[in-house]
């Protein structure tokens, strides 16, 4: 017999339906009240589930007024062969994704002959945009973890929960190779390339996963990173107070020593540090010490890692609070970006002298999972897509997008809890769209180099970037972060290229959503990931691409909210993997294949249910109809749809557990 506990555990099949009601379940002690409303315009206060799932939104900021609200029609010049203050050459796979090691077995695969599906079609609609996606297997839990030959029933790693550590309470792990053979799975399939991470957690260096990582990923390693946030160390207890940039160089100079005495690790040269966050070092702090010239051969790229704000207090009780609604409208300009990347400009200057690629780590909306409504909104996919054109215009070689478990509100994608896995599918964050705008925008070329416009008069609500290859333009993308649902704040830009041939037409796709607070209406070029739980990694919908044509100029009007990528070229279109078919993969593995169940649709939407009587069959193969659980369900319908029928069925034809 399924146990009431567990039954509660299979309720969220009801959010599959568009119903609107509250659902009650008869039979287990003092109703319980499962599902939420369809949309919800303030905090979720009474939400206890999931932070990946929490249902609140905030309120979109007010249209700015006086001096700050923008012109609504401004002209961008552009010229073909030239032009100056261009950034560093950028790749279409600039903006990848940092999953925390601790989450690998839910996010990328169970093991190496598993592999979620969803991920691989996410990862392959980055690639085909961008030619290649980067991620990193790290985080935290990466100075803890220990490569273990094997692990109780096959498991590819097992965290040790009660001796957690830090304010985040990281757990310390044990992984086999088999995770490392997994990745290189994902990789054959779809272009991912690798981030992993050397423990650092003390000075016996664990250097298993540099030679497994080396022997069994090859070419699809980018690097191994030394140390994660080496400058909380002594505030986390993981070293003495004292501890220092010096120290840390000392410590570095200790694991290359180790490194070079391995032969089992081939490539010496890929090493990325420092991965400082914001605590009390500097770069130039690191800087100082000499580390790049003392370490110059062992350096693969130089890193940081950083996020604009944090919500630690609400999750750990540390730090000064932050109020969700008060601080949303600070990442709603342009500012915002700028004011990101103003720490580090010193250093990506540096970098570019030392001959080395400078790398924003690990970042998103707030640290310390960010903050319910804004990581988790339309607007918080502006910030990302604005602030990784503004790193790569200042000289950052790439940015990686933080994914955590179910517990935090920015993940780009979020696989459902596992034990509603069979009838759940993956949740699809607002930045994730980020993700794909941007490898559209920079495109596979591996060739184009950005330009922050300062349009509109610098404007901080209407920010645009032209993209160059061979110095030329090839793209422009436009912002628009104000919410207008009146049409009253589109703007339109015209856009004139000279030094050459004026197109006579332009191309456009949209990536728009009514409001910045709007958490799912989300499309890219008319295509969508759908709602919660929707999702299998595809986008659903046809694409719309939309042709302006051009006389003077060519003008493009963008929506309040919303960004437009601006084709000034059919070759820039094509080149950017815009159009044609998404490589997808599928399923290989099901579950539950005896009690399988299709009802038709016409059946289900007339059904009557049940209202909490009668014998409902058993839940064990073989046994009497009359000996199974009495449950009912009292419902509420929306749209002709009803769930009674649909959650008896589900609890009823189970197998035995």
């Amino acid at each position: 017999m399924i146990e009431s506990t567990f039954l509660l555990s299979l309720f969220p099949i009801i959010f599959l339906l568009p119903v609107y009601a509250q659902v009650t379940v008869y039979g287990i002690t003092g109703q319980q009240f499962i599902g939420q409303t369809a949309t919800n315009t303030a905090a979720a206060a009474n939400y206890t589930g999931s932070a990946a799932y929490d249902p609140t939104v905030l309120t979109a900021p007010g249209i700015p007024i006086g001096d700050q609200y923008p012109s609504l029609q401004f002209d961008i010049q552009l010229q073909n062969g030239g032009t100056n203050g261009l950034s560093i050459t950028q790749q279409g796979s600039f903006l990848g994704f940092s999953v925390e090691m601790s989450v690998v077995n839910q996010v990328l695969g169970r093991n190496s002959t598993y592999l979620q599906v969803p991920f691989l079609n996410l990862m392959a609609n980055v690639v085909q945009r961008g030619g290649a996606v980067n991620v990193r297997v790290g985080g935290n839990t990466q100075d803890l973890a220990v490569l273990v030959d094997s692990l109780p029933d096959g498991k590819i790693i097992q965290k040790d929960t009660s001796a957690s550590t830090n304010p985040t309470d990281t757990p310390p792990l044990q992984f086999t190779n088999d995770l490392i053979i997994m990745m290189r799975n994902i990789s054959d399939l779809t272009n991912v390339r690798w981030y992993l991470g050397i423990p650092f957690n003390d000075t016996n260096w664990r250097l298993a996963i540099a030679e497994q990582g080396q022997q069994i990923l090859g070419d699809y390693l980018l690097g191994l990173q030394a140390a994660n946030e080496p400058d909380l160390y002594a505030d986390h207890g993981h070293r003495n107070l004292s501890y220092s940039p010096s120290d840390y160089l000392s410590e570095m100079q200790s694991l290359v020593s180790a490194m070079s005495s391995d032969s089992s690790i081939r490539n010496q040269s890929v090493l990325i540090a420092p991965n400082i966050a914001t605590g009390d070092w500097t770069p130039e702090n690191v800087w100082d010490t000499g580390f790049v010239d003392v370490l110059d051969t062992s350096l693969a790229y130089l890193a940081v890692e950083h996020y604009p704000t944090d919500n630690c207090f609400a999750q750990f009780g540390i730090g000064t609070p932050h109020d969700a609604q008060t601080i949303f409208p600070t990442f709603l300009n342009h500012t915002s970006g700028q004011s990101f990347v103003q720490p580090y400009l010193n250093s990506t200057a540096y970098a570019q002298t030392k001959g080395k690629k400078f790398l924003m780590m690990e970042t998103n909306t707030a640290s310390c999972g960010g903050f319910a409504g804004l990581s988790d909104s339309f607007g918080a996919a502006l910030w990302t897509l604005d602030t990784a054109m503004q790193m790569a215009y200042s000289n950052f070689s790439g940015a990686l997008l933080h994914v955590g478990g179910q517990n935090v509100y920015y993940n780009p994608f979020t696989p459902p809890p596992t034990n509603q896995s069979t009838f759940h599918q993956w949740t699809i964050g607002p930045v994730f769209y980020s993700t794909l705008a941007m490898a559209e925008t920079i495109g596979p070329s591996n060739n184009s180099r950005i330009l922050d416009l300062g349009a509109n008069n610098g404007n901080i609500y209407t920010p645009a970037y032209a993209v160059y290859e061979n110095n030329d333009p090839v793209r422009v993308a436009l912002y628009n972060y104000i919410t207008d649902s009146s049409g009253g704040s589109d703007y339109t830009a015209s856009i004139s290229v000279s030094g050459g041939q004026m197109p006579s037409q332009v191309r456009v796709k949209y990536l728009v959503a009514p409001s910045v607070s709007e958490k799912h209406n989300i499309t890219w070029a008319g295509q969508t990931f759908g709602a919660q739980f929707a999702s299998d990694g595809r986008l659903t919908g046809f694409e719309d691409i939309q042709t302006i044509t051009c006389i003077s100029s060519c003008s493009i009007t963008v929506p309040a909210p919303g960004f437009a990528l601006v084709f000034l070229t059919d070759n820039a279109l094509s080149e950017s993997g815009a159009t044609g078919a998404t490589t997808t993969f599928p399923t290989t593995a099901y579950t539950k294949s005896i009690n399988t169940v299709t009802v038709d649709a016409s059946v289900l939407a007339t059904s009557n249910g049940n209202r909490g009587g009668g014998n409902m069959g058993s839940t064990s193969k073989g046994s009497a109809a009359n000996g199974g659980i009495k449950v009912g369900v009292e419902y509420g319908c929306s749209a002709g749809v009803v769930v009674g029928m649909a959650l008896a069925l589900v609890i009823c034809l189970l197998e035995e557990w």
